[in-house]
């Protein structure tokens, strides 16, 4: 970069040189005041060239840093945004959870015994599931920069949705193991294309409540998939058929349906709305694409960083993975969700073993799935509400000790209904996800981490749902107390952990406010232009906690 650099650089330089007192209080403060995530940055002559978008972005022709908008323009875009791209990721989410959750809802139908296996073999299919599904997070992650997530996402869905549809003609280990493993293989970057792709809409605030929404949708998937299975699996006998072939082969077509839609409907970008399909002349007119683009940059600019067809190359790609300051949320990833994966895997099978029949398991399903709705909302939004990001987690794992312990006590000739109502007050947990998914993003720093960042997260938590998946064993039964004990020693363990990433990112926060507040004017303007530092690396970066 010359021109614009070198005039600012030289022009606070002679101010400094000819005189240290004719500096003004713009100059004085701006250390203090500008990092990246800061609107300030465009409104500074000296900074503001310094984050321009690249050229070849894809929104380059609608940002305009001097836009004006009004607090209800963008209330009113923000909604019909939700309208038009949110409310159809919660679609495709539901499609992606009816057909990696049906699975449970075929174990109220004998699914185990008829194919002659038991809670090991189960537990070493949802292994190989998992395995399977980490596996696949970041190819998908890179295939999806290429191709982009509004091609990448269709393909995903159509084909996991045949696997999804053949799991009707299991007969054994066998097949089940190779249905499971294609599953993962074709489910596993879904959600973290989904999250990339919500990102070029939505400022960073704005993503957490919008990932409760789509986390949302999947507890919504578990309601309607209790409802179906009521009903599906009453068609036992049907053409010789058991009522779990006709949930998977029925509700693979649905899958299967959506993501045909899917592949005309979703845009490449705000700016790429337009097509036969969803209208010659878009979604959105000029001075809403204006807004948009506008907003995401002056909200975080490193978003204008690559386009959104640009794929990494490995060298960008071992520069995220050596990135540390992401290493503690990866951390956490692998256990802040075990201490309630395996009491909500073996809800079924939990409250079979109450002696309630398969229709009546179905249903008590689902008080479970409408309370953890709210848990997530309630927490998402106290999360922004507090903007703190460790603490709604340390909530969740206190919640966590208190409940499981009270079920470890709970001897086994319980009343069914008390016992009934702990196992769903530790599935309603006040579920964080949603807050460190969008915090992973947050802390990226770039979209070339933000990419690969969101799948290295996303394979954390699969690694720790494979051990939630094996933690419930076959000589625990029924009520596994044994297991219940391990999962308050992880929820502990937990809660520890963030007491120490708070800790971390508030001292990194720290050093790179000591170095970039001992700058002079001309020297922060000089870093920004000489400097190698890329993303959250940058001294003007700070780090969400």
């Amino acid at each position: 970069m010359s021109g614009p650099i070198e005039a600012a650089v030289n022009r606070v330089s002679e101010k400094k040189n000819s005189d240290p007192e004719a500096l003004t209080d713009k100059d004085k403060k701006r250390k203090d005041t500008v990092f990246i995530s800061d609107t300030k940055v465009f409104e500074d002559e000296e900074f503001a060239t310094f984050y321009q978008p690249r050229e070849d972005y894809e929104g380059r022709h609608r940002f305009v840093p001097d836009l004006k908008w009004s607090q209800e323009e963008e209330r009113l875009l923000v909604r019909k945004i939700d309208w038009k791209i949110m409310l159809f990721t919660c679609i495709m989410f539901f499609a992606l959870q009816i057909d990696r959750g049906n699975i449970h809802q075929a174990l109220a139908d004998n699914f185990l015994s008829d194919l002659k296996l038991n809670t090991n073999d189960f537990n070493y299919g949802q292994t190989i599931f998992l395995v399977s599904f980490l596996s696949a997070e970041v190819p998908s992650q890179m295939i999806s920069k290429r191709l982009g997530p509004d091609n990448w996402i269709p393909i995903q869905m159509m084909t996991w949705s045949i696997v999804a549809t053949s799991q009707a003609w299991i007969n054994g280990r066998a097949t089940f193991y190779v249905t499971r493993a294609l599953l993962g293989l074709l489910e596993g970057g879904f959600i973290p294309d989904v999250v990339l792709y919500l990102t070029y809409f939505y400022k960073n605030n704005e993503l957490p409540i919008r990932l409760s929404w789509f986390w949302t949708s999947l507890t919504v998937t578990n309601i309607i998939s209790a409802f179906l299975a009521f009903g599906l699996l009453r068609m036992r006998g049907i053409n010789g058929w058991a009522g779990w072939q006709w949930l998977f082969a029925l509700e693979g077509i649905v899958t299967l349906c959506i993501g045909i839609f899917s592949f005309f409907y979703l845009p490449p970008s705000p700016t790429q709305t337009a097509s036969s399909f969803r209208g010659k002349n878009g979604w959105f007119n000029e001075r809403e694409e204006q807004i948009m683009v506008t907003r995401i940059l002056k909200d975080d600019p490193s978003k204008g960083d690559m386009h959104n067809r640009q794929a990494i190359t490995p060298r960008k790609m071992w520069l995220t993975l050596k990135d540390f300051d992401l290493y503690p949320i990866y951390f956490v990833g692998l256990s802040h969700l075990v201490p309630n994966a395996s009491p909500s895997q073996y809800l079924t099978l939990t409250i079979r073993a109450m002696k309630f029949d398969t229709y009546t398991t179905t249903l008590l399903t689902v008080p479970a799935s409408i309370a953890s709705i709210f848990s997530l909302l309630l927490i998402t939004k106290f999360s922004e509400w507090r903007n703190d990001k460790t603490l709604v987690n340390i909530i969740n794992q206190v919640y966590n000790v208190i409940f499981l312990t009270i079920l470890i006590f709970l001897p086994n000739n319980a009343n069914v209904w008390v016992r009934y109502a702990v196992v769903l007050l530790v599935i309603a947990h006040p579920n964080c996800h949603a807050v460190v998914v969008a915090w992973t993003s947050r802390n990226a720093g770039s979209v070339r981490t933000r990419t690969i960042a969101s799948a290295l997260y996303n394979m954390a938590v699969q690694i720790g749902g494979i051990a939630g998946s094996n933690i419930y064993r076959e000589d625990d039964k029924p009520f596994y107390h044994r297991g219940n004990r391990i999962l308050v020693g992880v929820a502990a363990f937990n809660l520890f952990s963030y007491l120490l990433i708070r800790v971390y990112y508030k001292k990194r926060n720290a050093w790179k406010k000591a170095k970039w507040d001992a700058m002079t004017a001309t020297e922060q303007v000089n870093y920004l232009k000489t400097t190698e530092h890329k993303g959250n690396k940058r001294l003007d970066f700070r780090f969400a906690y």
